[in-house]
């Protein structure tokens, strides 16, 4: 491909295969009470069709990073692509929960391979002003897919049954997969010839799998159940074993490179921290509007849209500020304006004013645009082009723990009121100025530090 169609097209496919998988996480909600009829299923395998996915793409993020810098970004974008297709054609035919449980798993698994090449083609396609662009194009993408995935979902659920939902991935992979088949990336995308440093790989994916699995049961069982306490004591432990391996290991799996690197860690934490400040905000405040307040589903998803729609409109300008003032204002407002959203959506609780309570939207998701585009820029450019997809699986984890910690958090406090819960949670928020602070002050500083 040449010209104007040939410098998109790694755009098309970076943005559209996040899309994909940021769409289905949300239609997926419209699906699932019509799913348990049609099933009989109870509460607990309805719950696995959900955990079973998260799991497998938390485990398997960063492995999939790594395989990708060994043996290429583009295959394992074509694997992670046809995988997830054949996986919702194979969930739509399903015959029993059971049968469903196990290939939403399947599909985690090639979501995880799916994910960090996303990043990885933009990061060796673009140069670095390019890249900036693309990476705010592609926030903007996944912010159009979330949002509209509960009203399509619904759309779809009501016409065509539950199946549909999944149905619809078909033609949404194929229009990536096309592309992708004609894309050529740089020469300087060479596989990494060095192991892979399987014990580390072992170790942090089991330690990640027990995270998450035992924060998405704290909204069943609690913090303080025996179970969730032991699940993270086991990821402690784990976290703690995989440390002292890595340091000890003459291949360890994380490159030294990016994890000595103060940028990229910095901005996978601030990433990490501020996902579950707006995730645990969005699921407080949603069940507030409909549970407290008796607003109906397209009222409450009304009231939601301004997040949605500055999220889309801020990712550009938020590349434009990265580019002109650097990561660490962008990200400190960017932060700073989500706190200040979560914290109005507290204020306006009580009755839920809608003009406040959009107000107050609109400000987290100008906020995470600001934060989403700024991390992901830094950890993407700051890194060497032959850690590309390490780089993005270690982001990719931050985002997909970093919700489910964020609702943990926000359903783990029985008893305490929403507008308690949500100025909680914008004190957690608050917590991502730290990482903030440590992000460059000027583009190309850390660049400098991270290939040395």
């Amino acid at each position: 491909m040449t010209g104007r169609v040939g410098r998109a097209a790694p755009l098309l496919v970076g943005a559209g295969g996040a899309m994909i998988v940021a769409l289905d996480g949300t239609v997926l909600l419209m699906a699932q009470p019509e799913l348990r009829r049609a099933f009989g299923a109870s509460a607990a395998q309805l719950q696995w069709t959900s955990t079973g996915y998260l799991v497998a793409v938390a485990a398997l993020l960063v492995l999939a990073g790594r395989l990708g810098d060994r043996y290429g970004h583009l295959r394992l974008l074509h694997l992670g692509l046809t995988g997830f297709g054949l996986a919702s054609a194979g969930i739509a035919l399903a015959p029993s929960v059971g049968w469903v449980i196990g290939l939403r798993v399947a599909q985690g698994v090639c979501g995880a391979l799916l994910q960090p090449a996303t990043l990885a083609v933009l990061r060796l396609a673009y140069p670095e002003r390019e890249l900036r662009r693309a990476i705010a194009v592609r926030t903007g993408a996944i912010a159009v897919a979330a949002g509209s995935g509960p009203v399509l979902g619904g759309l779809l659920v009501a016409h065509f049954g539950w199946q549909s939902v999944f149905w619809i991935n078909l033609p949404l992979v194929l229009a990536v997969v096309l592309p992708a088949t004609a894309l050529r990336l740089p020469e300087r995308e060479r596989p990494v010839a060095r192991r892979l440093g399987l014990t580390g790989a072992v170790l942090l994916a089991g330690c990640l799998a027990v995270l998450v699995h035992a924060l998405s049961q704290v909204p069943v069982r609690g913090w303080g159940a025996p179970a969730t306490l032991r699940e993270l004591a086991g990821a402690v432990g784990l976290a703690a074993v995989f440390v002292v391996s890595e340091r000890r290991s003459a291949h360890p799996f994380v490159p030294p490179a990016l994890a000595r690197s103060v940028p990229v860690t910095a901005a996978m934490a601030l990433l990490l921290v501020v996902s579950a400040g707006l995730f645990g905000s969005l699921f407080t405040a949603t069940f507030h509007l409909q549970d407290t307040l008796g607003l109906d589903p397209l009222t409450t998803g009304l009231r939601v849209l301004p997040l949605t729609v500055l999220m889309v409109i801020g990712s550009p300008l938020a590349g434009a500020a990265l580019g002109r003032w650097g990561p660490r204002p962008t990200a400190l407002t960017g932060t700073l304006l989500v706190v200040l959203g979560t914290a109005g959506l507290g204020a306006a609780a009580p009755d839920g004013a809608g003009v406040a309570t959009g107000v107050a939207f609109a400000l987290i998701g100008a906020g995470f645009a600001a934060v989403m585009v700024t991390a992901t820029g830094t950890v993407v450019t700051d890194a060497p082009p032959a850690y590309a997809g390490a780089v993005g699986g270690l982001k990719q984890t931050a985002t997909n723990i970093g919700p489910a910690l964020g609702i943990a958090l926000a359903s783990g406090a029985p008893g305490t009121s929403t507008p308690n819960t949500l100025l909680l949670l914008a004190g957690i928020t608050t917590l991502g100025l730290g990482p903030a602070l440590l992000l460059p002050s000027v583009r190309g500083v850390a660049a400098a530090g991270v290939g040395a």
